[in-house]
């Protein structure tokens, strides 16, 4: 079929009979703002493969279809974090407010090496989440939309990232020479 009147009334008809239960489908997966891109990505979708959209029970095809966009745009953003996790771990940001990871050091007197130690020896579940609570400063509601959990899930594992961290930093500072006043060592 080429660009027609006829086509154009046909995906107009086609996207009339969907958009709502495919919008609905799509909201029950993953939050507002995805769901509206990747209805975006099936209308295109569907406009682009309209002679292979069924005539008779569109819906079920355009499921597939929203199936499909929606592992994609779920890979693409693990990819982004992913990335953007190791850019952070490669240059992190410089800090421009007090840090709230401070309390985890205690007053310990160990310095941002020894910080980035103890965080290299965590699991990448944990350093992510302590440097989005830290680094980027953001609440455990905002952690969880980031990290596509729930804000009880976030809380629960960045408790137990602190004190893994906290166990992590005290190893380093065991590790570290003891520097006396007046002495160099």
């Amino acid at each position: 079929m080429e660009d027609s009147p006829a086509r154009a009334d046909r995906f107009a008809a086609v996207v009339a009979a969907v958009h709502d239960p495919v919008w609905r489908f799509l909201l029950r997966r993953t939050d507002r703002d995805t769901a509206a891109e990747v209805l975006n990505d099936v209308l295109v979708v569907i406009w682009r493969r309209l002679d292979d959209v069924p005539t008779l029970e569109p819906l079920p095809w355009c499921y597939a279809v929203a199936r499909g966009c929606l592992a994609n745009a779920t890979r693409g953003a693990r990819r982004q974090r992913a990335l953007a996790h190791r850019i952070a771990m490669l240059d992190p940001p410089p800090p421009t407010a007090p840090d709230p990871a401070s309390e985890l050091l205690d007053d310990s007197g160990l310095g941002a090496d020894s910080v980035r130690a103890a965080l290299s020896g965590l699991r990448a579940d944990d350093r992510e989440v302590l440097q989005l609570w830290a680094w980027e400063q953001l609440e455990p509601a905002e952690i969880a939309k980031v990290l596509g959990i729930s804000a009880n899930a976030v809380r629960i594992r960045l408790h137990r990232a602190k004190k893994r961290l906290r166990e992590r930093l005290t190893e380093v500072a065991d590790r570290e020479p003891v520097r006396e006043e007046g002495f160099a060592t």
